[in-house]
């Protein structure tokens, strides 16, 4: 599916891209207590918009732990024929910070449109996903087809672990209200060239902090130099510690588990790539470094969708600004982040870390663990499952070479959670690219993004059917 400049003008003049917009310009990092005003002014926004569409919708508040920062969520429901089947689609509203802002070439929350892309915070990651979704289903409705029943749920927290629908997926009368046959998320990538994708699968995640503690205070170098611990130092070591030197995790107990994948996945993961050369050049040209990460032995489609990883998110200690401080740190702080895989139980894995931590922190210093994300287990999908047969006939009409698998090494929490709430069969089709740079300065969705994701949305409705 090629865009014509001719095309392009007309999206741009249209009334999905003047919305689009819009809803690009509220500042929603649900993470942050600051911007709960902005959240709950983009959940108002969607849920009048979903109004006038012919949805009924509303904006419901989490209770419990999550009732301090009450990010609102929205549920909508759009009647079909009786009998018809019932398609849960979910999204997120919410983004990551802009930081570090001065990185941007324009203003993060403020769109801009330049050679065929939408550049913003949340221009893709999920603003652009779900609302060029949302405006497929549109296009649908107005067609005057009824054989779906359709529920939309959109967060406002997904970036920073769902809290809030979390709390209300505790509440049996919200669980009800989710009662599926399918489950439809946007928030997923296509191929490298745009070729669909169905996701058959998806890590689960932990992120935490660790903390080493080696002294009272900062120490001058001069003074105690030869005889203090060093936290910096000391963090160093721990790191290290993680990662045996061909790559592999080195924490005792964390890989307990690990289910393999089977031929069949194996084959379907790497049909986007004729040979595994042809994957490192692939991966080398998106990240700008040869993919030396994780068992090196292994292959760039195994490490990628089946293989649980540990990351080292970033590190703080003692005096990182411009000139000199001459201090011996007393404190060490790592941000870690884990990914797992089918077979993997999520509080084993973080116990085992902790363990190895404790076993390995270096002699004198203290060990502890200030926050931690909570936990969320990987999802895989049967190839076999028979909505996924619909998903390929409706994608090959849209590019004729078909769809590829894909195992995919992100996660999104909340998606296993609805899965089994709503016991619905799940379907993960999303339209975006490593030149997004989702989560990153200069995030963008190019309008032949937008459409395609758009043309998924009636394509998908209209095939679902018993």
């Amino acid at each position: 599916m090629e865009i014509t400049n001719e095309q392009m003008q007309e999206w741009l003049n249209c009334g999905d891209s003047k919305e689009y917009f819009e809803l690009l310009k509220f500042v929603t990092v649900g993470a942050e207590a600051s911007r709960l005003r902005d959240c709950v002014q983009c959940a108002t926004w969607l849920k009048k918009w979903l109004r006038e569409i012919g949805a009924e919708a509303e904006l419901i508040s989490p209770a419990g732990k999550a009732a301090s920062h009450p990010v609102p969520v929205l549920f909508a429901e759009i009647k079909g024929e009786e009998g018809s089947p019932t398609v849960l689609f979910y999204g997120h509203y919410d983004v990551q910070p802009a930081d570090p802002v001065d990185k941007w070439e324009t203003p993060p929350f403020e769109p801009s449109f330049r050679d065929g892309r939408v550049y913003c915070r949340g221009a893709q990651d999920d603003k652009g996903q779900f609302f060029a979704f949302l405006c497929g289903v549109r296009e649908y409705l107005k067609s005057g087809k009824k054989n779906v029943n359709l529920k939309i749920l959109l967060e406002g927290q997904e970036e920073s672990g769902s809290t809030g629908l979390f709390s209300l997926l505790e509440e049996s009368s919200f669980r009800r209200r989710l009662a599926s046959d399918v489950l439809l998320v946007c928030d997923t990538s296509a191929a490298a060239d745009l070729r669909p994708a169905i996701v058959a699968g998806i890590r689960g995640v932990n992120h935490f902090t660790v903390k080493l503690t080696a002294a009272s205070r900062d120490l001058h170098s001069g003074e105690y130099g030869g005889v203090a611990p060093n936290a910096a130092q000391g963090m160093c070591e721990l790191l290290s510690s993680l990662h045996a030197p061909d790559g592999s995790i080195a924490v005792e107990g964390f890989l307990d588990g690990v289910e393999e994948p089977s031929a069949e996945e194996m084959e379907k993961s790497s049909a986007a790539f004729e040979t595994e050369e042809d994957a490192r050049k692939a991966v080398e040209k998106d990240i700008g470094a040869p993919p030396s990460g994780g068992e090196r032995i292994k292959t760039i489609a195994r490490r990628l969708g089946f293989e649980p990883t540990v990351e080292i998110n970033g590190v703080h200690s003692g005096y990182g600004g411009p000139g000199s401080k001459t201090v011996i740190p007393c404190e060490a702080i790592a941000k870690i982040s884990t990914r797992l895989v089918p077979g993997q139980n999520p509080r084993r894995t973080f116990d085992a870390l902790k363990e190895h931590f404790q076993k390995h922190c270096p002699e004198g210093m203290e060990v502890s663990f200030p926050e931690d994300s909570g936990l969320s287990s990987a999802m895989k999908l049967p190839v076999s499952s028979p909505i996924f047969a619909v998903a390929e006939e409706a994608l090959t009409e849209m590019d004729s070479r078909g769809p590829i698998y894909q195992w995919s090494g992100a996660s999104i929490p909340v998606v296993s959670a609805l899965k089994e709430t709503s016991g619905a069969a799940a379907l993960l089709v999303g339209w975006g690219q490593p030149c997004d740079c989702i989560h990153s300065p200069n995030e963008s969705f190019s309008v032949r993004q937008f459409l395609l994701a758009k043309e998924w949305a009636k394509r998908i409705l209209e095939k679902l059917q018993y």
